[in-house]
């Protein structure tokens, strides 16, 4: 019986040790903000109606800026063009004997640079280096005017909103470096850096849980992570969680 009084002080001071060490767990861990990865996305779109004869990428391919990535077939375009450009010519001859007015030579100018510009039209590049994100259609399928064929992105220019109280915002500035961490690569640390804040605050998103944190007026800040991603192993839609400088 003595023995067992006498354990009995000892587990009480472990589980006791144990309650502070917990506590002090919940008051002094860092709390981490989470965002969202975003890239800027460009949509490939038809500017005329027209079959597409080819599109030479995939998705997932690496593009480089001025890549010819689609060629419609404007078997209308190219007719037009060819009898825009042979009228032009035709009238610059009779310009110069004197047969025809220069009013009439402007005319033909203009609707042979017309068909000049509707013919380029026909062949879509890369605006950007980056990557296919999307395809949407297939060769031989009629596409109109405004309608989407690729969507592209520049993978390595990432950027994510968190939402931060006013109390922290304060403490933050443009151009300031902040840590983030990827919870799928055992918290990989990426630096990003602070390039907005918006003007206005609003209440958190909705996907916040709590009741509490919904109700909080923040303010978004945005963070690049531009300068962190050469190896591309950030992805746009993966979450980071940033920490704040106390």
């Amino acid at each position: 019986m003595k023995r067992v009084l006498r354990r009995v002080p000892v587990i009480l001071i472990v589980s006791g040790l144990a309650a502070l060490l917990i506590r002090y767990s919940l008051n002094h861990g860092t709390f981490y903000y989470a965002g969202t990865l975003e890239a800027t996305k460009v949509d490939i779109s038809a500017r005329l109606a027209s079959n597409l004869e080819s599109v030479n990428v995939q998705e997932g391919d690496k593009v480089k800026a001025d890549e010819l990535l689609i060629v419609l077939g404007c078997d209308d375009v190219k007719v037009l063009a060819r009898l825009a450009q042979e009228n032009y010519t035709r009238y610059v001859k009779l310009s110069r004997s004197g047969t025809s007015t220069p009013e009439t030579l402007d005319l033909m100018r203009n609707r042979k640079e017309d068909a000049d510009v509707r013919l380029t039209w026909c062949r879509l590049s890369s605006p950007l280096q980056g990557t296919v994100l999307s395809r949407y259609h297939e060769p031989g399928e009629w596409v109109l005017p405004g309608t989407k064929i690729l969507t592209l992105a520049n993978v390595r220019n990432l950027w994510a909103y968190i939402y931060v109280p006013q109390t922290r915002v304060a403490k933050l500035a443009l151009g300031m470096k902040l840590k983030a961490y990827l919870p799928e690569l055992n918290r990989r640390l990426f630096e990003g850096t602070i390039i907005k804040f918006n003007e206005q605050a609003e209440f958190t998103p909705k996907n916040v849980q709590t009741r509490e944190e919904r109700e909080r007026l923040v303010f978004g800040v945005k963070i690049s992570f531009n300068e962190a991603n050469a190896e591309e192993i950030l992805k746009p839609g993966m979450t980071v969680e940033v920490e704040l400088p106390e």
